[in-house]
């Protein structure tokens, strides 16, 4: 039963479990490991069936996750994982938040973190064997890293991490 079917206050234990920020910086990101080579099966199990086995996405469904890396500045960009994200704890956030599509927050800590693996790995990023966690995560130079610009208007107070 959901916490607010229950009509009582979460408790700091329950609100500490769904405590989910995650900086592009890494803070926030839990202990787990995972590597593109296990990752390769969890993918296949729980991701193909929307973004195809490699990674390319079904047209007008769901996303491509692979391509598309040099492509921002053409007249046909392809915006993917490996061409957009500028950050690698980015995307570990958003596969542990929201993926799979049908079953949100169903994968452990180090699925997402193999998950992760995987799909970097598919982009050409991460070696198969190269393992990712709190640690090593925030270290991945994604190539669209410096891609974003501050916003230079004087009613915006956010700065950019580097």
């Amino acid at each position: 039963m959901a916490l607010w079917a229950q009509g009582r206050p979460a408790t700091a234990e329950e609100i500490k479990r769904r405590d989910l920020t995650v900086f592009a910086d890494g803070r926030g990101l839990p202990v787990g490991k995972g590597t593109a080579a296990r990752g390769q099966g969890i993918y296949k199990e729980k991701c193909a069936v929307c973004h195809n086995d490699r990674g390319e996405g079904r047209e007008k469904q769901y996303p491509a996750l692979v391509g598309g890396i040099g492509s921002l500045a053409t007249d046909k960009p392809k915006k993917s994982v490996g061409s957009y994200w500028p950050y690698a704890t980015t995307v570990w956030d958003y596969i542990n938040r929201s993926m799979p599509f049908d079953h949100p927050r169903s994968l452990s800590v180090d699925e997402a973190y193999a998950v992760t693996a995987f799909v970097l790995h598919l982009n050409g990023i991460v070696t198969e064997t190269q393992e990712l966690n709190e640690k090593t995560l925030p270290q991945v130079q994604m190539p669209n890293r410096n891609g974003f610009v501050p916003d230079q208007r004087p009613d915006i107070k956010a700065k950019r991490n580097r």
